[in-house]
This record gives C-alpha cells, sequence and structure tokens, in this order.
C-alpha cells in the first residue's frame, strides 16, 4: 500500500502591499508551504472563511480594517481552531508589539523580513498547533472511551445491584443469615461503585460543556422534588429532613435538570455526612436580585483547609460518611460546576463540628405567581 504524505500546510498571507506578500510568498513557497494571498482584512476573512489556513501572517497597519480588528474576528469566528496569527509590522513599536500579542497574537516580526527568522518563527508556530491539536484529539478519544467504558459499567453495575437485592429478600424469605450478609455485601460494593460512575459521568459532561436550556423554572418546585426524593434516605439514617418553603413560587433563570442535580448533591451530602438524630433543612426565599436556596445541616463542618478546596474535584475532605456510603469527591466540583453554567453563584458558611450552611443564588426570572 502507497503510503499519502500529509497536504501542504495553508498560510494566510495579509498585507496591503503587494510586493510584501510576494517576497513572503517566495521565502514560504520554496518550502512546500501552500500560500494563500490577500491584500485588505476584507479579503482576507473571505479567504479564511472559504477554508481555514494553518496560520496567518498578518499585518498590523492596513488601510480600512487594520490587523487588529482582523485578529478579532478570526477569533470571535473560530474560537475553536486556535489559528497561530503571527503579526508583521515595518514599526518596531513596543505599545503595538504588546497590544498585537494582548489581541491574540502568538508572534511579532518586523520588517523587512530576515528570511531565517521568519522561517524559524513559522515552523515553531505550525509545530505547536500541531502539538495542540494532537493532544486535543487525545483527549476526545479519551473522553469517548471513558464515557463509552463508564456507561457499559454502569448498566452492568446496575443489573448486579438488581440481582443482589432480589437475593437479598430471597435470603430474608429463607432465614438464611449468612447468605443475607454476603448479598448485603455486593449491594453495599455494587452502590458504591455506581455512585462514582454515575458522579465520574456528570463531571465529565461538566467538562466538555453543557448544553443549557436557560428558561423560568421555579424554584420551589425543584426543591420540593429533591425533599421529597431524599425523605426516605433521611428517615432510615434517623435524620429529620425538614423544608420552609413559600406558598408562591420563585422563579430563577435556570435550566431545570442541571438546579435539580446541584439541589440534589447539596442534600444527599447533607444527608450522608449528617449523624443519626441530626437535622437538615431547606429553605427557599425570593429576594429583589435573586432566588434562593438554602441547604442547612448540623454535619460536622468544613475546616479551613477543606473550604479551600472544597469544589476542586477528586479532593476528599476531612468528613466521612456517617453509614458507610460513598464518597467520590466530584459531588461539590460538579455542583460549582454547573452554577457557573448557569450564571449563579454558590457559597458555603461552616464552622469545623457546627454544621454547614450551602446557599444556592440564581438570577430571577421576574415571575411571582402561584407555583
Amino acid at each position: 500500500m502507497m503510503s499519502s504524505s500529509p497536504p501542504p500546510h495553508r498560510i494566510l498571507v495579509v498585507d496591503d502591499q503587494e510586493s510584501n506578500v510576494r517576497v513572503v510568498g517566495n521565502i514560504l513557497g520554496e518550502l512546500g508551504f501552500t500560500i494563500v494571498p490577500a491584500t485588505s482584512g476584507e479579503q482576507a476573512l473571505r479567504r479564511l472563511a472559504a477554508k481555514q489556513p494553518d496560520l496567518v501572517l498578518l499585518d498590523v497597519l492596513m488601510p480600512g480594517m487594520d490587523g487588529f480588528e482582523v485578529c478579532r474576528r478570526i477569533r470571535e469566528s473560530t474560537p475553536e481552531a486556535e489559528i497561530p496569527i503571527i503579526f508583521l509590522s515595518a514599526a518596531d513599536d513596543k505599545g503595538l508589539i504588546v497590544r498585537a500579542l494582548e489581541g491574540g497574537g502568538v508572534d511579532y516580526v518586523t520588517k523587512p523580513f530576515n528570511p531565517a527568522e521568519l522561517i524559524s518563527r513559522v515552523r515553531t508556530h505550525l509545530a505547536l498547533k500541531a502539538a495542540r491539536d494532537s493532544l486535543r484529539q487525545l483527549a476526545e478519544d479519551k473522553d469517548e472511551l471513558l464515557g463509552i467504558l463508564a456507561h457499559d459499567l454502569k448498566n452492568h453495575l446496575g443489573g448486579m445491584q438488581m440481582t443482589a437485592q432480589l437475593l437479598s429478600d430471597r435470603a430474608s424469605g429463607a432465614g438464611d443469615q449468612a447468605l443475607k450478609r454476603m448479598a448485603g455485601n455486593i449491594l453495599t460494593s455494587t452502590g458504591q461503585m455506581l455512585a462514582f460512575v454515575k458522579q465520574f459521568l456528570a463531571n465529565a459532561s461538566a467538562d466538555r460543556g453543557l448544553t443549557m436550556k436557560i428558561e423560568p423554572v421555579c424554584l420551589r418546585t425543584a426543591a420540593l422534588k429533591v425533599h421529597r426524593h431524599y425523605t426516605d434516605a433521611a428517615e432510615r439514617k434517623g435524620i429529620q429532613l425538614h423544608q420552609d418553603l413559600p406558598e408562591t413560587g420563585v422563579h430563577v433563570l435556570a435550566d431545570q435538570s442541571a438546579l435539580e442535580q446541584v439541589l440534589e448533591n447539596l442534600i444527599s451530602n447533607a444527608v450522608k455526612f449528617s449523624a443519626p438524630g441530626k437535622s437538615v433543612w431547606i429553605r427557599v426565599e425570593a429576594t429583589p436580585d435573586s432566588g434562593r436556596c438554602i441547604i442547612r445541616d448540623e454535619g460536622p463542618g468544613f475546616t479551613p483547609e477543606d473550604r479551600s478546596m472544597m469544589f476542586r474535584r477528586y479532593r476528599r475532605l476531612s468528613a466521612t460518611p456517617t453509614a458507610g456510603e460513598p464518597s467520590t469527591g466530584l459531588g461539590l466540583s460538579i455542583v460549582k460546576k454547573l452554577m457557573d453554567a448557569l450564571d449563579g453563584r454558590i457559597e458555603c458558611e461552616s464552622v469545623p463540628g457546627q454544621g454547614a450552611t450551602f446557599t444556592v443564588e440564581l438570577p430571577p426570572a421576574i415571575r411571582d405567581e402561584a407555583s
């Protein structure tokens, strides 16, 4: 089988002086690069829209649309491509150089060109782009593979958990305590693994960027739903789960699913880390500038060290679950990512040994009617 060589790199050369375009084209064309000429900013953007280059050599001072504006439009239109832009200018002005680099350029070459210097800069930035593209592809492949494995693992663990539950029920009915203990061990292990897989998938989804459907959502309804969902879990641990919800709806701008996931993580943690006999409260209130959900517990609270890293993923904090529940170190990091995506705010107040209070705050949807 014959191996095909990769196509030559495309370099867009933008300069209002055709003689400069020819000089650059001659220098780089001899090395096998494909040169795409443009003598104005408008023409450069049309050429770029037709087919993206691998690198742009861009004159700073041009009539009409200057190089800074061209660079800004390239960055806005192709943010994911990260096309390297090397500015060219006869002006050796430090202020211009700083502005060019801060505006999105990766390098700056002064005219008249030193051919060896120009070639070196071009090759360096093409190599860096190739490395970035390769790393991005590896990361995407890794995420896809891990996602497939995690989804498959979740399905198998779910099946194992269901089978172990049936086995435990039959062992109880038959009075076989040894079999019941073994089935209980399987249930505990699969439950912990399943919890980790679910948190891992949620974290991976947040990393990739969530597609949010921002719309008016009733914070009271979301809080009530989560409260009902965790009532049984709290009762099994001997924990009182209280609610303080207004009679009318408190509407905020949010994504319904993301909001419920935030509240579920916070309530789950409050129940998980609280000892029997303690209480957990969930309160919803409206302010002139926001809708708030406050979740307070009587658990161990957070140390100053805990608070400095509580929103980092895979960070195990000082407290441990009070009934052997799984703790992945992902829950709060997911909450922070979701709140950032919702343009909301989350705050934590805590004194070690005296519980913790999390406040979720979201912009109002300017509605006030019965839920």
